[in-house]
């Protein structure tokens, strides 16, 4: 039995696929299973969902919601998407900090892959997480929790310590949020007002070309609307998508229409296709106080880059304290690149940016495309020592690798 990721750029070469329906039909699927690994929202653009053995979705796993008020906090079950949380948070009053792009990512499988959104003192959507349930290589039910000192690399693990099931979220009050696009920023604008456009908004992203920029501007509603004007930037008259060419239908509401947290954090509305829908990702994380001097890189790139490229966007994110996470122990900045859907096209192409990055220490986004060699990326992460001691311990005849592991990753 085989299926794809959401793109399409990947074939799983699973032997047989599982869909358990409960805790229990899971916990024997696991321990009868020699390789078995988790699949979740199928948003990943490289390898790491696939196995030659059992690949098993938690999609059918009862559909569980917990809300604690008085305590805001959330335990639910892995395998929903932030779409489908999001509406029963609202409706208690409650909020998650931060969302990604797309909403329509499972929980599950993007804590375990570092995925973020953005804002300067936003941490990526796994530093949410306050307790995490799995289901381990003999079949037994574990819960780990911030008390717990494996806790902080047990989070964004990578699926390498067994399949999620439940997971404790910490929540605010419910925010409201106003967006705007700003049209026609300046190479010289972005670079020299980098930090204060970075600071002027709850969430803020430029979308590039490395030619022509846009400013998207997440603000909280009850801060001053920024007017007509923003760095330089004039506020577009309509709609947008950030994919250029596509229909601004897809996309969240704008011109600075106040809305639930929900329905504008994300770029992109649940009930359409994310992004383009035919494409290939890739991202890189470095350190903030190398932002500016890597856009001037990557704009000498601009004629290398711009035959597969789609568009291009620049984020930040909060350090945090989680061992695998691109943002581990430094505030980020991260570029992200949506190429055309040709591997043989985008492949040269980020080669080329991931020598162009190498100067500043970047971290690949672990779900999208990269080549970085395995002794490179394990350069970057500290504690990774620490987490092949944690696969020893959770995981030691090697139930949950996969080629992807192996070929990015020095965990023997």
């Amino acid at each position: 039995m085989t299926g794809m990721n959401w793109a399409g750029n990947v074939v799983f070469g699973a032997r047989s696929q599982a869909r358990p329906t409960s805790i229990e039909e899971l916990q024997a699927v696991v321990a009868g299973s020699d390789r078995v690994r988790a699949l979740g929202s199928g948003h990943s653009f490289n390898r790491i969902a696939d196995t030659d053995g059992t690949q098993v979705t938690v999609a059918g796993l009862p559909r569980d919601i917990e809300i604690d008020t008085s305590e805001r906090r959330v335990r639910v079950s892995a395998g929903f998407t932030y779409a489908e949380l999001a509406p029963h948070l609202e409706n208690a009053g409650l909020a998650l900090p931060n969302l990604g792009s797309l909403p329509h990512i499972s929980i599950a499988g993007a804590c375990a892959t570092g995925t973020h959104g953005s804002g300067n003192r936003n941490g990526n959507l796994a530093t949410a997480v306050s307790a995490i349930e799995m289901v381990t290589a003999p079949g037994d039910l574990v819960e780990l929790t911030r008390a717990d000192g494996r806790f902080d690399g047990a989070v964004v693990a990578l699926g390498c310590l067994g399949i999620v099931t439940r997971m404790t979220l910490d929540l605010v009050e419910s925010f409201v949020v106003a967006q705007n696009v700003f049209e026609g920023l300046s190479d010289q604008g972005l670079d020299e007002q980098f930090d204060e456009i970075f600071a002027s908004g709850y969430s803020i992203s430029v979308f590039t070309d490395f030619r022509t920029n846009r400013i998207w501007c997440k603000r909280l509603a009850t801060d001053p609307p920024p007017g007509e004007q923003m760095f330089g930037a004039t506020a577009a008259p309509e709609q947008r998508n950030p994919v250029p060419g596509m229909s601004a239908a897809n996309s969240t509401a704008q011109l600075g229409v106040p809305g639930p947290w929900h329905q504008r954090l994300p770029h992109f509305r649940p009930e359409f296709t994310p992004s383009s829908g035919a494409e290939l990702q890739s991202e890189y994380l470095l350190p903030r106080r190398h932002a500016v001097a890597a856009v001037r890189e990557l704009r000498a790139l601009r004629e290398r880059i711009a035959p597969p490229l789609q568009i291009a966007e620049i984020r930040t994110v909060a350090g945090d304290e989680l061992w695998l996470s691109p943002s581990y122990h430094r505030d980020t900045v991260g570029f992200h690149f949506t190429w055309v859907d040709d591997t043989a096209a985008a492949l040269p192409v980020v080669d080329a940016i991931e020598q162009c990055l190498a100067p500043f220490r970047p971290r690949p986004h672990w779900g999208k495309v990269f080549g970085m060699p395995p002794a490179v990326v394990e350069a970057e992460y500290e504690r990774m020592p620490a987490f092949r001691e944690l696969i020893r311990e959770y995981d030691p005849h090697g139930k949950f690798r996969n080629a992807f592991l192996d070929e990015c990753l020095v965990l023997a």
